[in-house]
Protein backbone atom coordinates (compact mmCIF):
# COMPACT_ATOMS: atom_id res chain seq x y z
CA UNK A 1 0.00 0.00 0.00
CA UNK A 2 1.62 3.19 -1.18
CA UNK A 3 1.21 6.76 1.36
CA UNK A 4 2.09 9.99 0.83
CA UNK A 5 4.22 11.85 2.03
CA UNK A 6 3.65 14.83 4.07
CA UNK A 7 4.15 18.34 2.93
CA UNK A 8 6.32 20.77 4.85
CA UNK A 9 3.51 22.95 5.94
CA UNK A 10 1.84 19.66 7.32
CA UNK A 11 4.60 18.67 9.37
CA UNK A 12 5.03 22.26 10.72
CA UNK A 13 2.76 24.06 13.25
CA UNK A 14 0.90 27.29 11.29
CA UNK A 15 2.09 29.82 14.41
CA UNK A 16 0.37 32.76 12.11
CA UNK A 17 -3.05 31.16 12.90
CA UNK A 18 -2.29 29.73 16.22
CA UNK A 19 -1.30 32.41 18.03
CA UNK A 20 -4.14 34.66 17.89
CA UNK A 21 -6.21 31.82 19.26
CA UNK A 22 -3.06 30.91 22.09
CA UNK A 23 -3.03 35.23 22.90
CA UNK A 24 -6.77 35.02 23.46
CA UNK A 25 -7.10 31.84 26.04
CA UNK A 26 -3.89 32.76 27.89
CA UNK A 27 -5.84 36.49 28.90
CA UNK A 28 -9.08 34.29 29.06
CA UNK A 29 -7.06 32.20 31.86
CA UNK A 30 -5.55 34.60 33.31
CA UNK A 31 -8.67 35.49 35.76
CA UNK A 32 -9.37 31.65 36.07
CA UNK A 33 -5.41 31.52 37.11
CA UNK A 34 -6.29 34.34 39.74
CA UNK A 35 -9.15 32.74 41.41
CA UNK A 36 -8.26 28.52 41.45
CA UNK A 37 -5.32 29.26 44.13
CA UNK A 38 -7.59 31.75 46.15
CA UNK A 39 -11.01 29.87 46.38
CA UNK A 40 -10.54 27.13 48.27
CA UNK A 41 -9.27 29.73 51.60
CA UNK A 42 -11.89 32.30 50.12
CA UNK A 43 -14.27 29.57 51.33
CA UNK A 44 -12.80 29.11 54.46
CA UNK A 45 -13.60 32.67 55.37
CA UNK A 46 -17.05 31.95 55.55
CA UNK A 47 -17.12 28.69 57.83
CA UNK A 48 -17.46 26.47 56.17
CA UNK A 49 -15.38 22.84 55.90
CA UNK A 50 -13.43 20.86 53.60
CA UNK A 51 -16.98 18.74 52.42
CA UNK A 52 -18.45 21.63 51.30
CA UNK A 53 -15.55 23.62 50.11
CA UNK A 54 -15.26 20.37 47.99
CA UNK A 55 -19.12 20.49 46.94
CA UNK A 56 -18.56 24.46 45.88
CA UNK A 57 -15.56 22.98 43.93
CA UNK A 58 -18.08 20.49 42.36
CA UNK A 59 -20.57 23.50 41.36
CA UNK A 60 -18.30 25.04 38.61
CA UNK A 61 -17.46 22.02 36.50
CA UNK A 62 -21.13 20.35 37.03
CA UNK A 63 -22.52 23.30 35.21
CA UNK A 64 -19.65 23.37 32.44
CA UNK A 65 -21.00 19.56 32.12
CA UNK A 66 -24.57 20.66 31.16
CA UNK A 67 -23.38 23.69 29.20
CA UNK A 68 -20.33 22.41 27.53
CA UNK A 69 -21.34 19.71 25.21
CA UNK A 70 -24.38 22.14 23.67
CA UNK A 71 -22.18 24.79 23.35
CA UNK A 72 -19.64 22.80 21.29
CA UNK A 73 -22.29 21.50 18.85
CA UNK A 74 -23.65 24.86 18.54
CA UNK A 75 -20.26 26.24 17.34
CA UNK A 76 -19.99 23.31 14.95
CA UNK A 77 -22.84 24.83 13.69
CA UNK A 78 -22.66 28.20 13.66
CA UNK A 79 -18.98 29.19 14.31
CA UNK A 80 -16.27 29.29 17.32
CA UNK A 81 -16.21 32.96 17.70
CA UNK A 82 -19.66 33.68 18.48
CA UNK A 83 -19.96 30.93 21.12
CA UNK A 84 -16.63 31.81 22.60
CA UNK A 85 -17.49 35.20 23.12
CA UNK A 86 -20.65 34.24 24.88
CA UNK A 87 -19.29 31.83 27.32
CA UNK A 88 -16.49 34.59 27.88
CA UNK A 89 -19.44 37.33 29.04
CA UNK A 90 -20.46 34.56 31.04
CA UNK A 91 -16.90 34.23 32.63
CA UNK A 92 -17.41 37.82 33.16
CA UNK A 93 -20.96 37.88 35.05
CA UNK A 94 -19.36 35.24 37.42
CA UNK A 95 -15.90 36.85 38.28
CA UNK A 96 -18.11 40.07 39.21
CA UNK A 97 -20.88 38.47 41.35
CA UNK A 98 -17.79 36.68 42.91
CA UNK A 99 -16.14 39.57 44.04
CA UNK A 100 -19.42 41.47 45.28
CA UNK A 101 -20.35 38.10 47.23
CA UNK A 102 -21.13 38.68 50.58
CA UNK A 103 -23.36 35.70 51.61
CA UNK A 104 -22.19 31.73 51.10
CA UNK A 105 -25.64 31.75 48.48
CA UNK A 106 -23.74 34.35 46.15
CA UNK A 107 -20.62 32.57 45.98
CA UNK A 108 -22.01 29.41 45.01
CA UNK A 109 -24.43 31.49 42.43
CA UNK A 110 -21.28 33.09 40.90
CA UNK A 111 -19.59 29.49 39.99
CA UNK A 112 -23.14 28.67 38.39
CA UNK A 113 -22.95 31.03 36.29
CA UNK A 114 -19.29 31.00 35.29
CA UNK A 115 -19.75 26.96 34.83
CA UNK A 116 -22.94 27.35 32.68
CA UNK A 117 -21.30 29.55 29.76
CA UNK A 118 -17.72 27.63 30.61
CA UNK A 119 -17.42 26.21 26.89
CA UNK A 120 -13.96 28.70 26.45
CA UNK A 121 -11.37 25.88 26.54
CA UNK A 122 -13.18 23.39 24.12
CA UNK A 123 -14.34 25.70 22.19
CA UNK A 124 -10.48 26.89 21.41
CA UNK A 125 -9.56 23.41 21.58
CA UNK A 126 -11.38 22.89 18.03
CA UNK A 127 -10.30 26.16 16.95
CA UNK A 128 -7.05 25.03 17.29
CA UNK A 129 -8.03 21.54 15.67
CA UNK A 130 -9.62 23.10 12.64
CA UNK A 131 -6.40 24.90 11.81
CA UNK A 132 -3.61 22.22 12.64
CA UNK A 133 -3.28 18.87 11.15
CA UNK A 134 -2.57 15.28 12.43
CA UNK A 135 1.29 16.07 12.31
CA UNK A 136 0.84 18.98 14.37
CA UNK A 137 -2.47 18.75 16.82
CA UNK A 138 -0.37 17.61 19.33
CA UNK A 139 1.80 20.81 19.57
CA UNK A 140 -1.12 23.12 18.96
CA UNK A 141 -3.05 21.78 22.04
CA UNK A 142 0.03 21.09 23.70
CA UNK A 143 0.28 25.06 23.17
CA UNK A 144 -3.10 25.60 25.01
CA UNK A 145 -1.74 23.46 27.69
CA UNK A 146 1.18 26.10 27.79
CA UNK A 147 -1.29 28.94 27.91
CA UNK A 148 -2.48 27.35 31.21
CA UNK A 149 0.72 27.00 32.07
CA UNK A 150 1.55 30.91 31.70
CA UNK A 151 -1.65 31.69 33.49
CA UNK A 152 -0.64 29.79 36.20
CA UNK A 153 2.98 31.79 36.48
CA UNK A 154 1.02 35.62 35.56
CA UNK A 155 -2.44 34.71 36.95
CA UNK A 156 -0.78 34.16 40.71
CA UNK A 157 1.27 36.51 40.73
CA UNK A 158 -1.51 38.90 40.02
CA UNK A 159 -3.40 37.48 42.65
CA UNK A 160 -0.13 37.47 45.27
CA UNK A 161 0.02 41.43 43.88
CA UNK A 162 -3.62 42.30 44.72
CA UNK A 163 -3.83 40.76 48.08
CA UNK A 164 -0.35 42.20 49.31
CA UNK A 165 -2.31 45.90 48.10
CA UNK A 166 -5.04 45.30 49.20
CA UNK A 167 -4.19 43.70 52.66
CA UNK A 168 -5.05 40.11 52.28
CA UNK A 169 -8.84 41.03 50.64
CA UNK A 170 -9.74 38.29 49.08
CA UNK A 171 -12.19 40.48 47.02
CA UNK A 172 -9.99 42.37 44.84
CA UNK A 173 -8.85 39.26 42.89
CA UNK A 174 -12.12 38.48 41.81
CA UNK A 175 -12.55 41.96 40.49
CA UNK A 176 -8.82 41.62 38.63
CA UNK A 177 -10.03 38.44 37.27
CA UNK A 178 -12.91 40.26 35.45
CA UNK A 179 -11.18 42.41 33.90
CA UNK A 180 -9.25 39.78 32.20
CA UNK A 181 -11.94 38.44 31.56
CA UNK A 182 -13.10 41.66 29.90
CA UNK A 183 -9.90 41.99 28.16
CA UNK A 184 -10.41 38.54 26.79
CA UNK A 185 -13.89 39.57 25.09
CA UNK A 186 -12.47 42.88 23.21
CA UNK A 187 -9.67 40.48 21.89
CA UNK A 188 -12.06 37.54 20.42
CA UNK A 189 -14.18 40.30 18.91
CA UNK A 190 -11.69 42.58 17.25
CA UNK A 191 -8.59 39.63 16.98
CA UNK A 192 -9.67 36.76 16.81
CA UNK A 193 -10.41 35.04 13.43
CA UNK A 194 -13.31 32.48 12.83
CA UNK A 195 -11.67 28.86 12.35
CA UNK A 196 -14.66 27.13 10.63
CA UNK A 197 -17.34 27.85 8.07
CA UNK A 198 -20.51 26.08 9.40
CA UNK A 199 -21.82 25.53 6.11
CA UNK A 200 -19.39 22.39 6.00
CA UNK A 201 -21.07 20.56 8.63
CA UNK A 202 -24.95 21.81 7.42
CA UNK A 203 -25.38 18.15 6.48
CA UNK A 204 -24.12 16.78 9.25
CA UNK A 205 -27.14 15.53 11.61
CA UNK A 206 -25.39 15.81 15.24
CA UNK A 207 -26.80 14.82 18.19
CA UNK A 208 -27.11 17.49 21.32
CA UNK A 209 -27.30 16.07 24.71
CA UNK A 210 -27.50 12.84 26.68
CA UNK A 211 -27.27 10.79 22.66
CA UNK A 212 -23.73 12.60 22.01
CA UNK A 213 -22.38 11.43 25.33
CA UNK A 214 -23.74 7.61 24.55
CA UNK A 215 -22.59 7.40 20.69
CA UNK A 216 -19.22 8.68 21.56
CA UNK A 217 -18.39 6.17 23.68
CA UNK A 218 -19.83 3.46 21.86
CA UNK A 219 -16.79 4.19 19.24
CA UNK A 220 -14.57 1.84 20.65
CA UNK A 221 -10.99 3.91 20.43
CA UNK A 222 -12.77 7.32 21.28
CA UNK A 223 -14.74 5.87 23.98
CA UNK A 224 -11.44 4.51 25.69
CA UNK A 225 -10.08 7.58 25.07
CA UNK A 226 -13.15 9.02 27.39
CA UNK A 227 -13.42 7.06 30.06
CA UNK A 228 -9.02 7.62 30.56
CA UNK A 229 -9.40 11.09 30.04
CA UNK A 230 -12.43 11.26 32.76
CA UNK A 231 -10.72 8.43 35.51
CA UNK A 232 -6.99 10.68 35.22
CA UNK A 233 -8.83 13.88 35.73
CA UNK A 234 -10.43 13.33 38.94
CA UNK A 235 -7.16 12.33 40.11
CA UNK A 236 -5.70 15.47 39.18
CA UNK A 237 -8.37 17.80 39.34
CA UNK A 238 -8.83 16.54 42.91
CA UNK A 239 -4.97 17.24 43.51
CA UNK A 240 -5.59 21.31 42.23
CA UNK A 241 -8.90 21.66 44.42
CA UNK A 242 -7.63 20.35 47.53
CA UNK A 243 -4.00 21.58 47.07
CA UNK A 244 -4.28 24.48 49.32
CA UNK A 245 -6.16 22.89 52.01
CA UNK A 246 -3.54 20.76 52.24
CA UNK A 247 -0.71 23.39 52.67
CA UNK A 248 -2.90 25.42 54.58
CA UNK A 249 -3.27 22.38 57.28
CA UNK A 250 0.10 20.76 56.83
CA UNK A 251 2.44 23.65 55.94
CA UNK A 252 0.29 26.75 57.31
CA UNK A 253 0.46 28.17 54.13
CA UNK A 254 -1.94 31.00 53.52
CA UNK A 255 -3.48 32.85 50.06
CA UNK A 256 -0.27 34.49 48.92
CA UNK A 257 2.17 31.18 49.38
CA UNK A 258 -0.45 29.06 47.42
CA UNK A 259 -0.24 31.12 44.64
CA UNK A 260 3.51 31.40 44.59
CA UNK A 261 3.06 27.79 45.02
CA UNK A 262 0.96 27.64 41.39
CA UNK A 263 3.35 29.81 39.70
CA UNK A 264 6.43 26.65 40.42
CA UNK A 265 3.73 24.65 39.33
CA UNK A 266 2.81 26.81 36.27
CA UNK A 267 6.58 27.27 34.96
CA UNK A 268 6.77 23.45 34.76
CA UNK A 269 3.66 23.15 32.66
CA UNK A 270 4.71 25.84 30.45
CA UNK A 271 8.17 23.99 29.98
CA UNK A 272 6.43 20.41 29.28
CA UNK A 273 2.81 21.59 27.16
CA UNK A 274 4.88 24.76 25.43
CA UNK A 275 8.41 22.60 24.52
CA UNK A 276 8.74 19.41 25.14
CA UNK A 277 5.42 17.67 24.45
CA UNK A 278 6.66 18.37 20.78
CA UNK A 279 9.62 16.66 20.98
CA UNK A 280 7.91 13.88 22.67
CA UNK A 281 5.07 13.57 20.62
CA UNK A 282 7.13 12.72 17.81
CA UNK A 283 9.70 10.83 18.92
CA UNK A 284 7.23 8.38 21.32
CA UNK A 285 3.64 9.09 20.04
CA UNK A 286 0.77 9.94 21.96
CA UNK A 287 0.18 6.48 23.70
CA UNK A 288 3.70 6.67 25.40
CA UNK A 289 2.95 10.20 26.52
CA UNK A 290 -0.36 9.52 28.15
CA UNK A 291 1.95 6.21 29.74
CA UNK A 292 4.80 8.54 30.71
CA UNK A 293 1.94 10.93 32.14
CA UNK A 294 0.56 8.61 34.45
CA UNK A 295 3.30 7.52 36.01
CA UNK A 296 4.65 10.92 36.55
CA UNK A 297 1.73 12.08 38.03
CA UNK A 298 1.14 9.01 40.20
CA UNK A 299 4.26 9.89 41.58
CA UNK A 300 3.89 13.08 42.19
CA UNK A 301 0.74 12.48 44.01
CA UNK A 302 2.23 9.88 45.67
CA UNK A 303 4.71 12.53 47.16
CA UNK A 304 2.60 14.94 47.70
CA UNK A 305 0.66 12.45 50.46
CA UNK A 306 3.67 11.70 52.80
CA UNK A 307 4.74 15.24 52.76
CA UNK A 308 6.58 16.37 55.68
CA UNK A 309 4.45 18.11 58.91
CA UNK A 310 6.23 21.44 59.25
CA UNK A 311 5.07 24.59 58.97
CA UNK A 312 7.06 27.09 56.77
CA UNK A 313 9.42 29.54 57.97
CA UNK A 314 7.50 32.54 57.82
CA UNK A 315 4.39 30.88 59.65
CA UNK A 316 2.38 32.51 62.57
CA UNK A 317 -0.60 30.89 63.80
CA UNK A 318 -2.10 34.20 65.55
CA UNK A 319 -1.87 36.21 61.89
CA UNK A 320 -2.76 33.37 59.84
CA UNK A 321 -6.03 32.91 62.19
CA UNK A 322 -6.26 36.58 61.72
CA UNK A 323 -5.99 36.77 58.24
CA UNK A 324 -9.25 33.76 58.01
CA UNK A 325 -11.41 35.66 60.83
CA UNK A 326 -11.29 39.79 59.68
CA UNK A 327 -10.48 39.29 56.18
CA UNK A 328 -13.37 36.90 55.02
CA UNK A 329 -16.76 37.80 52.85
CA UNK A 330 -19.22 37.37 55.13
CA UNK A 331 -20.71 40.49 56.97
CA UNK A 332 -19.93 38.18 60.60
CA UNK A 333 -16.71 37.98 62.08
CA UNK A 334 -15.45 34.57 62.81
CA UNK A 335 -14.00 33.47 65.85
CA UNK A 336 -10.63 31.13 65.83
CA UNK A 337 -12.61 28.16 66.77
CA UNK A 338 -14.92 28.52 63.74
CA UNK A 339 -12.03 27.99 61.18
CA UNK A 340 -12.96 24.59 59.98
CA UNK A 341 -9.18 23.55 58.76
CA UNK A 342 -6.78 22.30 61.59
CA UNK A 343 -3.95 24.99 61.43
CA UNK A 344 -0.60 23.89 62.76
CA UNK A 345 1.04 25.05 65.89
CA UNK A 346 3.62 27.44 66.20
CA UNK A 347 7.19 26.28 66.90
CA UNK A 348 9.57 23.47 64.73
CA UNK A 349 9.13 25.88 61.54
CA UNK A 350 11.55 24.90 58.65
CA UNK A 351 11.97 23.77 54.97
CA UNK A 352 11.53 20.52 55.09
CA UNK A 353 8.08 20.58 54.74
CA UNK A 354 8.00 23.08 51.91
CA UNK A 355 11.44 21.52 50.21
CA UNK A 356 9.78 17.94 50.02
CA UNK A 357 6.57 19.41 48.43
CA UNK A 358 8.42 21.54 45.64
CA UNK A 359 9.95 18.05 44.56
CA UNK A 360 6.74 16.43 44.55
CA UNK A 361 5.46 19.00 41.94
CA UNK A 362 7.98 18.43 39.75
CA UNK A 363 6.81 14.84 38.56
CA UNK A 364 2.80 16.06 39.03
CA UNK A 365 3.28 19.09 37.13
CA UNK A 366 4.74 17.39 34.00
CA UNK A 367 2.06 14.17 34.35
CA UNK A 368 -0.83 16.89 34.62
CA UNK A 369 1.02 18.79 31.39
CA UNK A 370 1.16 15.52 29.30
CA UNK A 371 -1.99 14.33 29.89
CA UNK A 372 -4.77 16.44 28.68
CA UNK A 373 -3.50 17.26 25.04
CA UNK A 374 -2.29 13.94 24.53
CA UNK A 375 -5.44 12.10 24.85
CA UNK A 376 -7.35 14.69 23.08
CA UNK A 377 -4.95 14.57 20.60
CA UNK A 378 -6.08 11.20 20.23
CA UNK A 379 -9.81 11.88 19.77
CA UNK A 380 -9.19 14.12 17.36
CA UNK A 381 -8.01 11.95 14.92
CA UNK A 382 -10.09 9.57 15.41
CA UNK A 383 -13.46 12.03 14.77
CA UNK A 384 -13.97 14.08 11.32
CA UNK A 385 -13.82 17.54 11.26
CA UNK A 386 -17.13 18.39 11.01
CA UNK A 387 -17.80 16.72 14.36
CA UNK A 388 -14.48 18.04 16.18
CA UNK A 389 -16.40 20.95 17.93
CA UNK A 390 -18.75 18.46 19.32
CA UNK A 391 -16.69 15.63 20.38
CA UNK A 392 -14.50 18.02 22.40
CA UNK A 393 -17.26 19.29 23.64
CA UNK A 394 -18.05 16.27 24.84
CA UNK A 395 -14.33 15.27 26.40
CA UNK A 396 -15.16 18.94 28.22
CA UNK A 397 -17.95 17.58 29.32
CA UNK A 398 -16.50 14.26 30.58
CA UNK A 399 -13.42 16.75 32.02
CA UNK A 400 -16.17 18.63 33.79
CA UNK A 401 -17.60 15.55 35.54
CA UNK A 402 -14.43 14.61 36.71
CA UNK A 403 -13.47 17.87 38.27
CA UNK A 404 -17.10 17.49 39.93
CA UNK A 405 -16.51 14.34 41.16
CA UNK A 406 -12.51 14.91 42.51
CA UNK A 407 -13.59 17.76 44.77
CA UNK A 408 -16.23 15.91 46.43
CA UNK A 409 -14.40 12.93 46.83
CA UNK A 410 -11.24 14.81 47.63
CA UNK A 411 -13.07 17.20 50.59
CA UNK A 412 -14.80 13.71 52.15
CA UNK A 413 -11.19 12.23 52.15
CA UNK A 414 -9.92 15.25 53.83
CA UNK A 415 -12.32 15.60 56.32
CA UNK A 416 -13.11 12.08 56.95
CA UNK A 417 -9.97 9.98 57.09
CA UNK A 418 -6.94 13.02 56.52
CA UNK A 419 -5.45 15.63 54.50
CA UNK A 420 -3.23 12.92 53.11
CA UNK A 421 -5.93 10.23 52.28
CA UNK A 422 -6.76 11.89 48.86
CA UNK A 423 -3.69 12.01 47.34
CA UNK A 424 -2.58 8.28 48.34
CA UNK A 425 -5.71 7.25 46.93
CA UNK A 426 -5.46 8.97 43.98
CA UNK A 427 -1.68 7.83 43.20
CA UNK A 428 -2.67 4.53 43.38
CA UNK A 429 -5.76 4.74 41.13
CA UNK A 430 -3.62 6.50 38.18
CA UNK A 431 -1.47 3.32 38.35
CA UNK A 432 -4.72 1.37 38.13
CA UNK A 433 -4.73 3.55 34.74
CA UNK A 434 -1.58 2.97 33.63
CA UNK A 435 -1.85 -0.90 33.41
CA UNK A 436 -5.57 -0.78 31.55
CA UNK A 437 -3.91 1.56 29.44
CA UNK A 438 -0.87 -0.34 28.37
CA UNK A 439 -3.32 -3.37 27.60
CA UNK A 440 -6.74 -1.68 26.22
CA UNK A 441 -5.34 1.25 24.20
CA UNK A 442 -4.32 0.25 21.00
CA UNK A 443 -2.56 1.63 18.13
CA UNK A 444 -4.24 1.86 15.09
CA UNK A 445 -2.30 0.82 11.41
CA UNK A 446 -1.63 4.53 10.15
CA UNK A 447 -0.99 5.68 13.53
CA UNK A 448 2.27 3.48 13.28
CA UNK A 449 2.12 4.87 9.28
CA UNK A 450 2.60 8.39 11.07
CA UNK A 451 5.16 7.48 13.61
CA UNK A 452 7.62 5.82 10.98
CA UNK A 453 7.27 8.93 8.98
CA UNK A 454 7.63 11.11 11.99
CA UNK A 455 11.01 9.20 12.90
CA UNK A 456 12.29 9.91 9.43
CA UNK A 457 12.28 14.12 10.43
Amino acid sequence: MTTSQPTASEEKLDFKRVMPIFLVVLVDLLGLTIIIPLLPLYATTFGIDASTIGVLGAVYPIMQFIGAPLLGRLSDRYGRKPILIISQIGTLIGFLVLGFANTLWLLFLSRIIDGLSGANISTAQAMIADVTTEKTRTQGLGLLGAAFGLGFIVGPLIAFTALALSGNNYHVPAFVAAACSAASILLSIFYLKETHNPGSASNVKQKIGLGSFIDALRRPQIGMLLVLLFAQQVCFGGFEQILSLFTLNRLGMNASGNAILFVFVGIFVVLVQGYFIRQWSVRYGDRKLINLGLVALGVGLLMTAVTPSQPVPWYSRTELEHELTNRGATSETMTTQSIPITLPDDGMNGWSGLGWLIIAMVPASIGGGVLQPSINSLITKRATQQERGGILGVSAAFLSAANALAPLIGGALFSGIGPGAPFFLWSIALFGLLAAAWFLLRPRPDDAVMAVSAAGH
